[in-house]
C-alpha cells in the first residue's frame, strides 16, 4: 500500500542544492536546466563521459555555462556517494538503463545494477544523511497490458519486460526504505508516460518518425501501427518532477502523463503535416514487451502536485522538429 502523508519536516519553498543523477540524459538535462535557471545549485552526476560520448556532450553543453552547475562523471555503483549527496535538499534519481527490447538480452545484469542496485545505494546514503526527499523516475511500463482505460496508481501492476520489472522493483525498494520506523528520507516515484521533446533518445518513436520524414528514409514500424501511447512533453515532465520534490505528500507513486492516448498512425500524420514529407513505412513485427496502449489517470498529479500538462502533442512535436533541424 502506498502511503500519502506529510513528512516530518515542512516542504521547502525552494531548492538550494540538489543532486540529479543521469544529468547527461534526455530528461535529466532538461530537468537540470530548469533547476539551474531557478538559481538552484545542481550536482549533475552521470557515468557517460562527455569527452567520449557525443550525445552526453551535446546534452550537457548548455548546462556547463551555468556557474551553479557541478558536473561529475562517475558510476553510481562504484563512486563514494556521501560527498555527492551531502547537504542536498533533494535527490532526483533519473539515471537508469532504458529500453524494453534490449532488456531481454544478455545485459540483464546491467539492468539490475543500473535500475535496482543503484537505488539501494542512493536510499542508504540519503537516509544516513537525512536528505528530505528522493524523487525516483519510474515508468508507465510497470502497468503492462491494459484494456485501454486510464491506468491508476492503485491498479495492480503487470510488467511485461525485464526493464519494466526493474522499474517496479525500484519503486518498491524505495517505499520499503520509507516504511522503516527510523526513516529520515521520503520518496515520490513518478511513473512517466512516453516522454518526448528536443534531445529525445534516437530509438524512441517520435524521434524516429521525424528523422525518417526529414531524410525520407524507411521507418520500421513495429506492430500494426495501431498502438496508442500517452505522449508527454518533456517540459511538462520537468515541472511535475520539480513539484514532486516540494510537495508535502510523500511515499507514493504518481502518474505523469498527458492524460490522452494517441495512435502511432496519428504521429506519422503530424510528422507529414509539419515536414511536408510522408513517412516511408516498413512494417515490422511486434516486439516482446511492447503493450498495445498506455493512458495515464493524472488525478493524483493534479491533487498532490498541483500539476497538469500544458503542451499539446502537435506543439511538442513541432518543438522537437525544430531542434532536429537546428542540430542537423
Amino acid at each position: 500500500m502506498h502511503l500519502t502523508h506529510p513528512t516530518n519536516r515542512p516542504a521547502p519553498q525552494r531548492l538550494h542544492r540538489v543532486v540529479v543523477t543521469g544529468a547527461a540524459g534526455f530528461i535529466g538535462s532538461h530537468l537540470s536546466r530548469a533547476l539551474l535557471e531557478a538559481g538552484t545549485t545542481v550536482i549533475g552526476i552521470d557515468r557517460r563521459d562527455p569527452q567520449r560520448d557525443p550525445v552526453a556532450a551535446a546534452n550537457l553543453t548548455e548546462l556547463t555555462a551555468f556557474p551553479n552547475f557541478v558536473p561529475l562523471t562517475a558510476d553510481l555503483m562504484t563512486c563514494p556517494l556521501e560527498p555527492v549527496l551531502l547537504d542536498a535538499d533533494a535527490v532526483f534519481h533519473l539515471a537508469a538503463l532504458p529500453g524494453v527490447r534490449p532488456s531481454w538480452g544478455p545485459r540483464f545484469d546491467a539492468y539490475v545494477a543500473a535500475n535496482i542496485q543503484s537505488v539501494q545505494r542512493i536510499m542508504v546514503v540519503a537516509s544516513r544523511l537525512g536528505i528530505r526527499r528522493v524523487v525516483l523516475a519510474s515508468s508507465s511500463s510497470v502497468y503492462g497490458a491494459t484494456d485501454g482505460s486510464p491506468s491508476r496508481e492503485t491498479d495492480h501492476p503487470g510488467p511485461l519486460s525485464p526493464y519494466a520489472v526493474t522499474k517496479l522493483a525500484a519503486e518498491q525498494l524505495c517505499l520499503a526504505h520509507t516504511a522503516r520506523t527510523d526513516a529520515a528520507t521520503s520518496v515520490i516515484a513518478l511513473r512517466y508516460f512516453t516522454v518526448y521533446g528536443p534531445r529525445q533518445r534516437p530509438d524512441m518513436l517520435i524521434h524516429r518518425v521525424l528523422s525518417a520524414a526529414l531524410r525520407q528514409a524507411p521507418l520500421h514500424l513495429y506492430g500494426n501501427g495501431l498502438q496508442q501511447r500517452d505522449f508527454t512533453y518533456v517540459d511538462d515532465v520537468v515541472r511535475a518532477t520539480i513539484a514532486a520534490s516540494l510537495t508535502p505528500a510523500a511515499n507514493t507513486v504518481i502518474n505523469v502523463g498527458a492524460g490522452c492516448s494517441t495512435p502511432n498512425s496519428d504521429v506519422l500524420d503530424i510528422a507529414h503535416r509539419l515536414t511536408g514529407h510522408p513517412v516511408p513505412v516498413v512494417p515490422a513485427g511486434a516486439r516482446a514487451g511492447d503493450v498495445p496502449a498506455t493512458l495515464a489517470d493524472i488525478t493524483q498529479a493534479r491533487d498532490l502536485l498541483g500539476w497538469k500538462p500544458e503542451v499539446s502533442l502537435i506543439d511538442g512535436i513541432e518543438q522537437q522538429l525544430r531542434h532536429l533541424k537546428e542540430s542537423a
